[in-house]
């Protein structure tokens, strides 16, 4: 070998020794962050940022910090179909060294690998709203979403009288909380022997203009305006606002018996007005805030729960003036967020 060789094998020996060294440090102190008593700065990474559901889920972590005197920075990609984005953030924030990830998989599988590397550099996980495939997080905070998906059928099940074609729209391919729903939901419909599904396997994608053009089609389709469909059910918000302004277009919104997921303004709206029937919703504030507190107090080395359910309930106009409803719907995003 001559001299030069040498001196280049040398050299990368030394580089990558150094990068080791290096990110070994960076393990060692995330962990060490925790257990010194050196403040608590923790990453919450939203599968989206622009959806109401994520607001208040922002919400309830920015209490949980306040309460418990730590640092949160929050996240995410800005639409809810930005895989490699929500894959950079987590990377991102593992490099930092921060105390803990709260995260919200955009996908099951895809987030696998990122979420063990962070647990491979000492910086636990919190998964939350939606499942995670893998035992490398340390727990699991969301909406039982198989039974929440259960009751929406059971819901739009009476309200057509227990007979009819209905239609599901589903959200998109890999997101575990969804799929988790819709499963749900046509278990509880496929037990009515007269109801009859007419589309299971279509996807409404991230956005509401993707899903309003997805349902447009389908409610053509399917000759909806002809009175061919009973009941509808949609997965999360964005598929429930992109459908709800198809059914609106095609002029079945009342004919149409609707069962939608989440709530906002606008959806609140329609279901005061009855072109929604019905509203599944879950408590992201709760969900963001016990996200991180459970966070918080593994990384202060307490005992936590490896699952915990956050709730869902069935909400219909009539339920709208209940003061324990305008919490879950209608938190004040303003006293945390600053809006």
């Amino acid at each position: 070998m001559n001299a030069s060789v040498l001196a280049c094998a040398l050299a990368v020996t030394l580089l990558v020794a150094c990068s080791r060294t290096s990110s070994d440090t960076a393990s060692t102190d995330a962990g060490a962050a925790a257990k010194g008593g050196a403040r608590l700065r923790i990453a919450v990474v939203p599968k989206g940022t622009t959806h109401e559901f994520w607001k208040s889920a922002h919400a309830g972590a920015v209490k949980a910090s306040r309460e418990l005197d730590v640092d949160i920075v929050w996240k995410g990609p800005l639409r809810e179909d930005d895989l490699k984005a929500q894959i950079d953030v987590v990377s991102s924030f593992v490099a930092q060294g921060v105390s803990g990830i709260v995260l919200a998989p955009l996908n099951a599988s895809a987030l696998r690998a990122p979420v063990r590397a962070a647990a491979q550099a000492k910086i636990p996980v919190v998964v939350f709203d939606s499942d995670l495939a893998g035992d490398a997080h340390v727990s699991f905070v969301a909406t039982d979403n198989q039974a929440a998906g259960k009751l929406a059928g059971e819901h739009l099940a009476r309200a057509i009288g227990g007979k009819g074609s209905v239609v599901v729209l589903r959200y998109q391919e890999g997101s575990a909380s969804t799929q988790d729903r819709e499963r749900g939901f046509l278990d509880a419909v496929r037990a009515a022997p007269g109801i009859t599904i007419a589309s299971e396997n279509q996807y409404g994608g991230a956005t509401t203009e993707t899903a309003f053009k997805r349902s447009e089609s389908l409610l053509l389709a399917l000759g909806a305006a002809e009175g061919t469909i009973a009941g509808v059910f949609t997965p999360n918000e964005s598929t429930t606002f992109g459908m709800l302004q198809a059914l609106r277009k095609a002029n079945v919104a009342k004919k149409v018996r609707f069962v939608g997921f989440d709530a906002s303004e606008k959806l609140l709206g329609a279901l005061r007005d009855g072109d929604i029937e019905a509203l599944v919703v879950q408590h992201p504030f709760k969900m963001g805030y016990l996200a991180v507190k459970t966070m918080v107090a593994h990384l202060r080395g307490e005992a936590i729960e490896r699952r915990i359910d956050t709730g869902s309930r069935v909400v219909t106009r009539q339920d709208l003036d209940d003061p324990a409803v305008k919490e879950i719907v209608s938190p004040d995003l303003g006293r945390w967020l600053g809006e």
